[in-house]
């Protein structure tokens, strides 16, 4: 891949919801030329004629705006379901049959993979957080991956993410439960691999402040690490601050860990989240003075 550094478009939604428009701003504002698109901005359920009609304006305002779209992640929006862990099997199906529908529009926009967190089991009564998810529903979420790369394969993709998360009910949320499920899943028809969040990688009330560091993970993942999300953060939550704010996540640090772990071709994605009401006029400056630190950095790396 010619460019390392790029964007998901997390901060386009609701704001620059077409590709005419955030094509535009990404090449021309941000001077980026590499995304992730989010499915907060086309939902895959969307009917077939019009999925089509916006997956051939992808195509051509990308083109138009020499934009090339790494991955499609899953977005805010049906992270905040449960998916392919919910307790009721037949909303897994639905999940697994939403991914489905995003792998078949991520290949008619051109787009070579698909990824995002997996699901979430349903909180206990008592608030009691195991560490692990059950032994049938780990068994049950190999099956469905394995079935959707099927999918993928049958598509056209060529790779599948897998985005760990700071939680326990959501699995991986570990390095070792990583390890575990990455190898549970070899062989299967579409690889699948990691995108590693610095602000889930570091998350203090999860891990211990000895523990949540990058590092760890970079070691131990490896090549089973594809891409990665920045964000800045405090290790107190999953912030998805941009490098405006104060917080622990040092630009040049970050590429230097990269380079030392073995990291260094692998594409970096700013992350970053604003609340619906906020002015498009000040999310463009940050996002645009958050690219000017962090571009800079990852090309000298």
């Amino acid at each position: 891949m010619s460019e390392r550094f790029g964007v998901n478009l997390s901060f386009c939604v609701k704001r620059w919801v077409t590709p005419a428009l955030w094509a535009r701003l990404v090449r021309e504002d941000l001077g980026l030329g590499l995304v992730q698109l989010s499915f907060d901005l086309v939902d895959p359920k969307w009917p077939d004629a019009l999925l089509d009609r916006q997956a051939a304006a992808i195509r051509e305002a990308t083109t138009a705006h020499d934009v090339t779209v790494h991955s499609a992640f899953i977005g805010l929006a049906h992270y905040t379901y449960n998916q392919l862990l919910h307790p009721d099997p037949a909303v897994r199906d639905v999940a697994e049959a939403w991914l489905g529908r995003a792998y078949r529009f991520a290949a008619l926009a051109g787009i070579p993979s698909v990824g995002g967190p997996l699901g979430a089991i349903a909180s206990r009564p008592d608030a009691h957080e195991a560490d692990a998810i059950d032994a049938a529903d780990y068994a049950d979420l190999l099956a469905r991956m394995n079935r959707l790369a099927e999918v993928a394969k049958g598509h056209g993709l060529t790779e599948l993410y897998v985005e760990p998360t700071p939680m326990r009910r959501e699995w991986p949320s570990t390095i070792a439960q990583a390890e575990r499920m990455m190898a549970d899943v070899r062989g299967s028809a579409v690889p699948w691999y990691y995108c590693v969040d610095w602000g889930h990688a570091t998350f203090a009330p999860l891990y211990g402040r000895d523990r949540a560091r990058m590092e760890p993970w970079l070691e131990a993942l490896g090549d089973d690490i594809g891409m990665l999300h920045i964000q800045q953060t405090d290790g107190l939550y999953d912030r998805h601050w941009d490098f405006t704010e104060a917080g622990m996540v040092e630009p040049a640090a970050a590429v230097a860990l990269l380079d030392r772990t073995g990291h260094a071709d692998k594409p970096v994605f700013l992350e970053v989240f604003y609340p619906f009401e906020r002015d498009d006029a000040s999310v463009l400056d940050v996002v645009r003075r958050s690219v000017a630190v962090l571009k800079p950095a990852f090309a000298r790396g």
